[in-house]
């Protein structure tokens, strides 16, 4: 997570340093986790001009209540094999990352499919990482600063939303002294293709105009 933000920032400094362009016109944009650490980046930096975040993960506990006991039950067990696996040297015990509910997965949700189909055909995509990142995200709880943020920032919540739950993140958006917030009638992944993400694209495009 660290070395996450950290590349963010150092993207960021290298930007602001460039003479081809305007520096003082930083504009971000992050999506799910990355939305998380945009929120995270304007909240700690003060030279971000506007920033969009879009069905961003905010907040850890909200997250979890989305996951069924027996997806947890069979998820625990192999995050414990893969932390013990780094330690011995052996090869990492990999988790799904989408699969329907009750499965072992960083995704057990009811649309997960919708996540398969924006995938390209014939790419190296596998669904699958290491079972040991899932404590990154039981760690990170972009939300805390979202009080914090002084510079303009959109907010893009997906209504039906059952990964990242609308009513927790528009709570703590609502914290933001500039926050704009829309909801969109679609779920996590609804946003990424199709009508949605037509909408969000135009309201993304009128959001940054407005604020450069």
């Amino acid at each position: 997570m660290k070395e996450q933000l950290a590349d963010w920032d150092c993207a960021i400094n290298f930007i602001k340093k460039s003479s081809k362009v305007d520096g003082s016109k930083v504009l971000l944009f992050g999506s799910s986790f990355s939305g998380g650490h945009v929120i995270t980046l304007s909240a700690k930096r003060k030279d971000i001009l506007a920033a969009i975040a879009q069905c961003p993960y905010t907040d850890t506990q909200a997250t979890l209540g989305t996951l069924s006991p027996l997806t947890a039950l069979k998820t625990i067990p192999l995050v414990i094999a893969d932390l013990l696996s780094c330690l011995t040297g052996y090869h990492p015990v990999m988790l799904k990352l989408a699969d329907a509910p009750g499965k072992a997965a960083m995704m057990a949700v009811p649309d997960y499919k919708e996540f398969f189909e924006q995938v390209p055909e014939n790419s190296n995509f596998v669904n699958k990482a290491p079972a040991r990142t899932l404590l990154e995200f039981l760690k990170y709880s972009p939300s805390r600063y979202m009080k914090d943020i002084e510079s303009p920032i959109y907010y893009a919540v997906c209504r039906k939303d059952t990964l990242t739950p609308a009513d927790a993140t528009i709570k703590y958006a609502k914290q933001s002294s500039k926050a704009s917030i829309k909801e969109y009638n679609c779920g996590y992944f609804g946003i990424y293709s199709g009508d949605f993400f037509e909408q969000a694209i135009k309201d993304y495009i009128d959001f940054y105009t407005k604020y450069s």
